[in-house]
């Protein structure tokens, strides 16, 4: 563990179940630490907060809360790797999310969808969001696909690469969550493409230091 205050590694253990810094004295409860590594654990299996909520016995908030803090952090992380890595952006392609209720609808409109752009570098997939189409959509029910072959942006054979492999994972993930508020969604984007590129084992290891355990 990394002192969260001043970053030492050096600790003292109390009687009360607790630790304290050698260097700046502060005390960390050692049965939270354990609950924040069993969250963080949970959260690398992919479960939804209510489901490691129930299976924990722990107050949903607590979980929910959790969860967000660990999303704001693989979003810092993310874009701090992508930004200090030489760019090979021979893959990329322009990817339109539809809400679930959006789908069904015989008459689609793509001033609803959230329009992502991913490149595929260095092993990895990144996302950025991009601005919303707006009036520009086809509000018609063929203008949908005729929009998307005349204006979607992608490389050469972008069906057969890992971005098509990204946007199915991304949007099988997101349907359990039944429905992500539009101001959040670049935080569960954040999450899958991390969770996309990292192996669970990585995925721990990498939290837990972003968490400082």
């Amino acid at each position: 563990m990394i002192c969260q205050n001043c970053k030492s590694v050096e600790f003292y253990t109390l009687a009360n179940d607790y630790i304290k810094c050698k260097k700046c004295a502060k005390k960390f409860s050692l049965k939270k630490i354990e609950k924040d590594i069993l969250i963080i654990q949970k959260f690398c299996e992919n479960k939804t907060a209510f489901e490691i909520s129930n299976e924990l016995k722990l107050n949903y908030k607590t979980v929910k809360d959790r969860f967000d803090l660990l999303r704001q952090k693989i979003a810092v992380y993310s874009e701090d790797i992508y930004n200090s890595l030489i760019k090979d952006n021979t893959e990329y392609e322009e990817f339109y999310y539809l809400k679930e209720r959006e789908k069904v609808k015989k008459k689609k409109s793509l001033s609803e969808a959230i329009n992502i752009i991913g490149f595929y570098s260095n092993q990895k997939v990144y996302t950025l969001l991009m601005p919303k189409i707006g009036n520009r959509a086809f509000d018609v029910e063929d203008g949908f696909i005729q929009y998307l072959s005349w204006y979607k942006i992608h490389s050469q054979n972008a069906h057969q690469t890992k971005l098509n492999r990204f946007w199915k994972f991304l949007e099988k993930n997101l349907k359990k969550h039944k429905g992500v508020d539009e101001d959040n969604f670049f935080y569960y984007l954040k999450e899958y493409e991390f969770k996309f590129n990292y192996k669970k084992s990585e995925q721990l290891e990498i939290l837990k230091s972003l968490s400082f355990l």
